[in-house]
């Protein structure tokens, strides 16, 4: 597992080792995904929800994205996030505080965490949702997400979920805007609904 492009590229992530929950997006699904999204990751804020290694959130950091949130329930998978920052990071310093940070909470209670740098008025312009597939969490995350204030007008939400698996079109704030599909792997794309 490596990062594919940016100023990060090649450089190999730790991987999950006996986190069992922890599936790591494939390089080519995720190089897919980074296709479509484009000169989006460019100067975004970024919000990697269920982040496990941290591989969707660093390549968005490898590719010019310049803030990094991590949300993830594992105390073994927060250390190899932060294990992955250092790799990653272009001035070899573990989790800089002005690019990345990795917050250890349950999303299954919901996106109510609270940290000093989320504050009530944040939003993100990416964010990236990748539970456990077929556990009903991406559907349960997209409706916490659908009532949240993380997402503004301009926001874009990557959903992964096993690629059989049927997600809703839309909620009462958030729509299906693109849906791809690579093998076993598929991706939702959503974003504000407008009025």
């Amino acid at each position: 597992m490596r990062i594919i492009s940016g100023i990060a590229r090649g450089r190999k992530l730790c991987p999950p080792g006996n986190c069992n929950d922890i599936r790591p997006t494939a390089e080519r699904a995720r190089e897919a995904l980074f296709s479509i999204i484009g000169d989006k990751v460019l100067s975004a804020t970024v919000l990697d929800l269920y982040a496990g290694t941290g591989a969707l959130g660093l390549e968005a950091y490898s590719r010019g994205a310049k803030q990094i949130v991590f949300i993830e329930k594992c105390p073994k998978a927060l250390k190899i996030i932060e294990q992955n920052c250092t790799l990653c990071s272009s001035d070899g310093e573990t989790s800089n505080t002005n690019v990345f940070t990795a917050i250890k909470y349950d999303l299954r209670r919901g996106l109510a965490f609270k940290h000093p740098e989320i504050n009530k008025t944040m939003s993100f312009d990416l964010i990236f949702l990748d539970p456990p597939y077929n556990k009903g969490l991406a559907e349960k995350s997209l409706q916490f997400l659908n009532d949240s204030h993380l997402v503004s007008p301009s926001t874009l939400i990557i959903a992964e979920e096993q690629s059989k698996q049927k997600l809703p079109h839309s909620f009462a704030n958030i729509s299906l805007c693109d849906k791809r599909q690579y093998g076993e792997t598929g991706f939702w794309l959503y974003n504000r609904t407008t009025s």
